[in-house]
């Protein structure tokens, strides 16, 4: 099994999630969290208008998705078609385990 971390600079969200959903990839973790990459973060006026502010962070959206091996560059390449910027990091999943009912490996998926 493989975990699927995508971090998008731009809300691509729903057009991934639309995207997997029809090659019949359900579970999808989703957050929206703040970070710093090459892009800087626009630009905000304060002070009424007087003064710029580049913020060190900005908004971002992380999905994650755990898939069966074989399943790699079919669910990258979906994610790739919808996603406009971000990044793709592919990790090895050790083990899992449901609570609920006890199965392992990729019955838990």
């Amino acid at each position: 099994m493989l975990r699927i971390e995508v971090i998008l600079g731009e809300n691509d969200v729903m057009a991934i999630s639309e995207g997997l959903k029809e090659v019949g990839i359900g579970g999808l973790t989703v957050n929206k969290v703040r970070g710093r990459g090459k892009r800087p973060g626009p630009e905000i006026h304060a002070s009424k208008g007087s003064e710029i502010f580049v913020p060190q962070f900005s908004s971002k959206y992380q999905l994650e998705a755990i898939v069966p091996d074989e399943r790699e560059d079919e669910i990258i390449a979906i994610i790739k078609e919808n996603g406009r910027v971000g990044k793709i990091f592919v990790s090895q999943i050790l083990r899992a385990i449901d609570i609920a009912t006890g199965n392992e490996g990729e019955k838990t998926i």
